[in-house]
């Protein structure tokens, strides 16, 4: 085989020197506060300060709107590397890209040259409103309502599970519009600001993992929304919430990468330095061949998730599959390897003097949100099933 062959495997230099220099940022600005951004539930304020000074808190908005246009890839690239020092840091950008994905696929121009430059300039965050408690993996039986009143919408309902509720700025909501139409063509996507009256948050959740980014229900009690705001054309919201989903599932699984490649590193460096039976407990077989097994795992993670990525970036008519498989896969690798990396520290793994327990608590949230993983795979069977 040339090496011309193995090129078509290799990530371009740009890639590979915006991976150094998030890391960079992450190791020196982001990490040393992880801990304590977990035990206190605290928004990691110097991850976010730290991003947007170096422009990687939503780099996936383009140059048009303020932003730096990083590709799909590049994206991916940024979120592994935060989510390697913190899981909770990395939901800025993933978020940020979620909440207006919606805006970048059917908004109008007007609307995403309203709201797209200030989430660009690091001034505000967007979050993405679908789930409820009742309409979590049935998306299409949420109870959110909209009403029309002349050229306002009345909003009255709840979302639950809400990424980063309270600190972002902004929202989009998906709302029943037409409650006589047809299941699933009757829903509409709206943006929601945070200081819309009648708009308020529920307590935030408590959580086994990611602390540090708030979980909090969305509130709406009669919220006038101008009609300029509605996502789409009415009826068109959950078309769009879930080609949001197509794209955003890829950051998902970057995210559970860096978790994983987070717990690995801290393993091989801790067997390294630990002695038992008078030598280095990575002298042991038994414990190489589990640390193999583990960068095999991330290693084949990683090449799923960055080809998600390029058919993302293209808009590949097979990244339904891709992208569900990616997450999915990725998401079982990280709790498979965070898991493991606790078995190698032993008992210190299982406490809080060591990151790959928090990391543990981090990564299980993967398989569950953006579509738990039995849902990734009913969208992959489908796919297959055409």
């Amino acid at each position: 085989m040339s090496t011309q062959d193995f090129d078509l495997f290799r990530i371009s230099e740009d890639h590979e020197a915006l991976r150094e220099a998030v890391r960079a940022v992450a190791d020196d600005k982001i990490a040393p506060f992880a801990a304590e951004v977990d035990e206190k539930s605290e928004f990691p304020h110097a991850a976010y300060d730290a991003l947007r000074a170096t422009d990687f808190h939503a780099p996936h908005i383009s140059e048009q709107y303020g932003g730096v246009g990083a590709d799909a890839l590049a994206t991916c690239i940024v979120i592994e590397e935060v989510a390697r020092a913190c899981a909770s840091s990395s939901l800025i950008p993933a978020v940020n890209k979620l909440g207006t994905m919606p805006l970048i696929l059917g908004a109008s121009e007007e609307l995403k040259a309203k709201y797209l430059p200030p989430v660009a300039a690091g001034t505000a965050m967007f979050s993405y409103g679908l789930s409820e408690r009742e309409a979590g993996s049935d998306t299409a039986s949420m109870k959110c309502r909209a009403k029309p009143d002349g050229n306002e919408w009345v909003l009255n309902g709840q979302k639950a599970w809400i990424t980063n509720a309270g600190v972002s700025d902004y929202y989009t909501v998906l709302a029943v519009t037409d409650p006589e139409g047809k299941r699933g063509s009757n829903v509409s996507a709206f943006v929601v600001e945070k200081s819309d009256e009648g708009f308020t948050f529920g307590a935030p959740e408590r959580k086994l993992g990611i602390k540090g980014s708030p979980t909090r229900e969305l509130l709406f009690d009669n919220v006038r929304i101008p009609g300029d705001r509605m996502v789409g054309a009415p009826g068109d919201g959950l078309k769009i919430a879930l080609r949001t989903l197509d794209h955003t599932r890829v950051t998902i699984g970057a995210q559970a990468v860096g978790i994983a490649q987070g717990a690995l590193d801290f393993a091989i460096g801790y067997a390294k330095e630990r002695r038992q039976f008078g030598k280095r407990i990575a002298d042991f077989q038994g414990l190489q061949f589990m640390l193999a097994d583990m960068a095999m795992q991330v290693q084949a993670a990683r090449q799923m998730v960055y080809v998600a990525a390029s058919k993302s970036e293209r808009n590949d008519p097979d990244l339904p599959f891709f992208g569900a498989a990616a997450k999915c896969f990725a998401s079982d690798v990280a709790m498979k390897v965070t898991t493991d990396a606790v078995q190698v520290l032993g008992g210190a793994g299982y406490t809080r003097d060591f990151p790959v327990e928090r990391m543990m608590r981090d990564a299980k949230i993967t398989q569950i949100y953006e579509g738990t993983n039995q849902v990734q795979r009913l969208v992959m069977a489908r796919q297959l099933l055409r």
